[in-house]
């Protein structure tokens, strides 16, 4: 179709020019001035052209948004109305757009959770009404700011520059300690964020409650059970003064009373473990030297059994960190290597560095757990399978509290298991807790 009104246009403005220069040269026949009728005439259409363009010139520059076009004649006149009519759609385009917009301002404005654009650096560039309930936002004057600059906790700013947000933040409002905010980051279109905020201070309340019962209720249960313990100890060191007959039931007895205050010790472990966020003795840890006294520990656990444990282990990096902590830890995966892989099998105990940072691997020729059982590992109490567990005495806990202090150190557990060939747990730490030795 804009094929055809072209071709009408060129075939209008040919005719026009044909009918120019036959009237300018019949007017040269009459006269007997061909050239100066001819160059009058071509003057005379191109003053018109020129005061046509001015006209066009003046109207885009000046006109208002309902301003007709000026009228026209001939192709200028279908110029003329082009242009208005390329505007009116234009116009009603803008206006669908911005009502499409107003309506997704309207919606992130009424919801109760922040909603913030930020560009690749992490600048303000627009946020909703909650965002300034829930951080403290002003409007106009913290545009284009840093919000590394307003939310100053440094757990925000290592957040925001590791990069990784599959996991959100929760940290406290700077607005008003007293709320606990969930920070989560979604990146979009040319490396530009879009951070979502939610006020998640009832469940960090409620979690808060559990924490505390679990540890008031572990650290109460301690002080009954020492003494059910020390009697049950008495019993079975005067068991044939008592009845010899008391003895197996005495032992076991005892044994559960021996693990019952192992899960206390665990639960006591996860609740200091949870108070803080970061450890209070953080001083360069030999890695090293304790992964050889674990790989003794280990030996003696697996007695008869005879697996064979190696160890490899780069006596130049250190870890900041706790050291009980870590040593708490690294003991729990590899003792559980030694439970969980039959007799004769190998063990390898790996500790290395590299530019990423600095990393644990724990491999055994065990069982095997299967991947649907993989992402909930570290979860308190789950088991894969319950008699498993009652049959190695485990409470549990024990890959909970490695994903813990894991935490705590900056760092984060990966699991991967073949059923019928093995597992490797390996602990992966940032850079920035690594300190390498004097070579």
């Amino acid at each position: 179709m804009r094929s055809i009104v072209n071709q009408d246009w060129r075939g209008a403005v040919v005719r026009r020019l044909l009918l120019l220069v036959g009237a300018c040269l019949l007017l040269g026949f009459i006269t007997g001035e061909y050239a100066w009728v001819l160059a009058c005439g071509l003057a005379i259409h191109l003053g018109w052209t020129l005061s046509q363009l001015l006209r066009l010139h003046k109207w885009l520059r000046e006109h208002k948004s309902d301003e007709p076009p000026p009228d026209g004649y001939g192709l200028w006149g279908e110029v003329f109305d082009s242009i208005y009519h390329l505007q009116r759609r234009n116009q009603k385009a803008r206006g669908r757009l911005q009502a499409v917009i107003d309506r997704v301002q309207e919606s992130t404005a009424a919801l109760k959770d922040a909603v913030i654009m930020l560009d690749s650096q992490g600048n303000l560039e627009w946020w909703n009404r909650a965002a300034e309930t829930l951080l403290g936002l002003k409007t106009p004057q913290d545009s284009g700011q840093q919000l590394a600059n307003l939310v100053r906790d440094p757990r925000f700013k290592e957040y925001f520059e590791r990069g990784n947000y599959a996991d959100a933040l929760e940290i406290p409002s700077p607005a008003n300690d007293r709320r606990r905010l969930q920070f989560h980051i979604t990146r979009y279109g040319n490396r530009e964020h879009l951070l979502l905020v939610r006020d998640v201070t009832r469940l960090y309340q409620l979690e808060q409650m559990r924490k505390d019962f679990v540890a008031n209720v572990s650290h109460e249960l301690r002080t009954p059970l020492t003494v059910i313990a020390g009697y049950l100890e008495t019993l079975l060191d005067n068991v044939e003064a008592v009845n010899p007959r008391w003895l197996r039931a005495l032992q076991q007895m005892q044994q559960q009373g021996a693990r019952m205050q192992t899960l206390l010790n665990d639960l006591l472990l996860l609740a200091k473990l949870e108070a803080t966020d970061y450890p209070s003795d953080n001083q360069p840890v030999a890695v090293d030297l304790m992964l050889l006294s674990i790989k003794n520990d280990a030996q003696a656990l697996s007695g008869d059994q005879l697996h064979r444990i190696s160890l490899e282990a780069d006596a130049h990096i250190k870890l900041k960190g706790s050291e009980a902590e870590l040593r708490s830890a690294f003991s729990n995966l590899v003792f559980n290597a030694v439970k969980y892989t039959p007799a004769g099998g190998d063990i390898r105990i790996r500790w290395w560095g590299d530019e990423q940072g600095a990393h644990l691997a724990v491999s055994d020729t065990g069982m095997g757990i299967e991947a649907k059982h993989l992402p909930r590992l570290t979860e308190r109490f789950y088991r894969v399978d319950s008699s498993r567990a009652s049959n190695t005495g485990g409470t549990g806990l024990g890959l909970a509290i490695v994903k813990h202090v894991l935490l705590r150190h900056r760092g984060n557990l990966e699991i991967s298991s073949v059923p019928g060939k093995g597992s490797t747990f390996t602990c992966h730490f940032a850079a920035a807790q690594v300190v390498q030795r004097a070579r």
